[in-house]
């Protein structure tokens, strides 16, 4: 079937007289610009006893713009009863509430209008996985989420994932710098490099935004390991809590002094792990951080390991354990100890 051609449309020159085919409606190319859209000021009017300001505005879902406003303050009248002009403040106003609307921010534009994902909702997408990925996948997100939730995503939560670079960064680092130790803001902006990175193409399943990140540019603190904090309880300090304590406590502490053990660690041992007449102690699993529960887990792989004991702290750990059967510290429910818990007892 041949496409129907449309009929040409005519205007009529009243200077010549002649009739000539009109001008067709011109259709603007390409994607909508923010710069076409930037530099609102409103415009104030008087609707009945307010003046007010209006404004168009991008929405969700709407292909056009939709017109907008807000009240400013109440109409001032002059000695005949005529509305004055709106004053120099109620203009200030007026550019303020258009300016608060996000109605000229490159940040609105780009999340509504063009649909770009912003930092926060790809955070969520990247615990989301990062948590059920089979590779690697992360055991415990509480200490990433708390870094979203208190630091980053105050900051930079409502940028456009593609905004967000070195440049964007620089202030969060400033501010944390203040507050956080230099290997937790390097940490904490480790996260926001995973997080820009792990929005993928679905063609390619290479990053979208790829980044070179600067430490120089964003002025991010050098580690110094000398500087790290490093708390640890000095000889006489170890002996006053050992002579000072009694039964499954000065146990708890003559076990962690000898082996170096992580808490979380210590806390799991059953006596099954204590093998070799008690000389050597099999680390293969640890207690949750939140729950009081047995995860089959250490911190690390190289955590998976054998720990060999002296004969004096041997023989004093077995006769200790001759009188357990199962978990060596739990609690009247016989659930392992948090070790927050212990820490505040």
């Amino acid at each position: 079937m041949t496409p129907l051609t449309p009929s040409p449309v005519f205007q009529l020159d009243h200077q010549s007289g002649i009739i000539g085919e009109a001008q067709p409606k011109r259709r603007r190319k390409g994607r909508k610009s923010m710069s076409r859209r930037s530099g609102q000021n409103g415009t104030v009017v008087i609707a009945g006893n307010w003046y007010r300001v209006r404004w168009r505005m991008d929405a969700e879902g709407q292909e056009k713009r939709i017109n907008m406003s807000a009240k400013i303050a109440p109409v001032v009248f002059d000695k005949n009863g005529e509305p004055k002009l709106p004053s120099a403040e109620v203009e200030r106003k007026a550019r303020e509430i258009v300016e608060k609307s996000g109605a000229n921010s490159e940040q609105h534009f780009n999340r509504v209008v063009l649909g770009e994902v912003s930092f926060r909702d790809q955070a969520k997408t990247y615990v989301r996985w990062a948590i059920t990925r089979d590779r690697e996948p992360i055991r415990d997100s509480s200490s990433i989420e708390a870094a979203l939730n208190k630091w980053i995503l105050p900051a930079i939560g409502d940028l456009p994932l593609g905004n967000v670079h070195n440049i964007t960064v620089k202030p969060l680092v400033t501010k944390m710098k203040k507050s956080l130790s230099a290997r937790t803001v390097n940490k904490y902006v480790e996260y926001i490099e995973q997080v820009v990175a792990s929005l993928k193409d679905g063609k390619t399943g290479e990053p979208v935004h790829p980044r070179k990140w600067d430490a120089r540019e964003m002025d991010l603190p050098v580690l110094k390991s000398k500087e790290q904090r490093r708390p640890a309880l000095n000889f006489n300090a170890v002996n006053k809590l050992v002579s000072e304590s009694e039964g499954d406590e000065q146990s708890l502490y003559v076990l962690l002094a000898a082996t170096g053990m992580r808490i979380s660690e210590a806390l799991a041992l059953e006596s099954k792990h204590f093998v070799n007449n008690c000389r050597t102690i099999q680390v293969c699993q640890q207690v949750d951080r939140d729950h009081p529960r047995i995860v089959n887990y250490v911190k690390t792989d190289a955590g998976f390991r054998e720990v060999d004991l002296c004969t004096a702290v041997g023989e004093y750990l077995q006769a200790f354990i001759n009188l357990k059967d199962g978990l060596l510290f739990e609690t009247r429910n016989g659930t392992p100890y948090l070790h927050n818990n212990l820490e505040q007892r």
